[in-house]
């Protein structure tokens, strides 16, 4: 980076929570490293924090994180532009509808190197900088899937369940100055094509988690916070997952 501005790393930072906390944390005056799957969003995510804020640098690579060549490119990219490290914000990830018993064969390994996989190589990699300048915060974006069972969880809730078990680093790291927080996130809104009148207002807005991130991060040397349950105002649906299409479009509305 050409200053010493703070330096956040997100991976999936094209659309939802990545988006919103790389555009927040623009205007916190962090310099952004991130990562997605889709070249021209990259591209794109990339010029619109850059005008949000010209003082920070921003830098992207698009890379799979499932893809474990991909995301170590990806972390030594980070790594060779990056004096330090301050967050490191685990976001990426996939969901397939389905049951355990039923859903098509290789569902739970592309899920598992997805949602949990990536995040232990990621942050493997990305400790290499935090350990040495004994600093930094780790977040990773669990689930309700990771405390509970639900319908249509499948593997997604495996993958899940494994992630909160992440914390173990938490332990790992306290005497090393570093913090490890996990987001336990429900009812999230996220569309695949097309539009839909389905009430916004009973879903967490994407928003709403990069201030939580903020805050949480924002506390004394001495603080941390380790587990943050965040559900809709107005609780869950009766359906988890709701799924309609559209003639030409579909989407998907389920709880993260």
């Amino acid at each position: 980076m050409k200053n010493d501005f703070p330096t956040i790393v997100i991976t999936g930072a094209t659309k939802g929570i990545g988006k919103a906390t790389a555009e927040l944390f623009a205007t916190k005056g962090f310099n952004i490293a991130f990562c997605a799957r889709n070249a021209n969003d990259v591209a794109e995510v990339a010029e619109a924090l850059q005008k949000i804020n010209p003082a920070v640098t921003v830098i992207s690579k698009t890379c799979d994180v499932s893809n474990k060549n991909e995301a170590m490119e990806f972390c030594n990219y980070v790594l060779e532009h990056c004096k330090r490290i301050d967050i490191l914000v685990n976001n990426a990830g996939t969901f397939i509808p389905g049951n355990i018993y039923d859903e098509e064969e290789g569902v739970l390994e592309k899920t598992i190197d997805t949602n949990l996989l990536s995040v232990y190589n990621i942050s493997r990699q990305i400790l290499k900088r935090m350990l040495p300048q004994k600093s930094g915060h780790i977040f990773n974006l669990c689930s309700v899937a990771s405390i509970g069972a639900y319908a249509g969880g499948g593997s997604y809730a495996i993958s899940k369940a494994g992630l909160l078990g992440f914390q173990n680093l938490r332990h790992e790291l306290k005497e090393k100055q570093i913090k490890v927080t996990a987001l336990i996130v429900g009812a999230i809104y996220r569309i695949l094509g097309g539009a839909t009148d389905f009430p916004i207002d009973r879903f967490i807005p994407a928003e709403d988690i990069a201030k939580i991130i903020f805050n949480a991060y924002d506390t004394s040397a001495s603080t941390v916070i380790e587990e943050i349950l965040i559900r809709p105002q107005l609780g869950i649906f009766n359906s988890v997952l709701i799924q309609t299409v559209f003639p030409s479009k579909s989407f998907l509305i389920y709880m993260v």
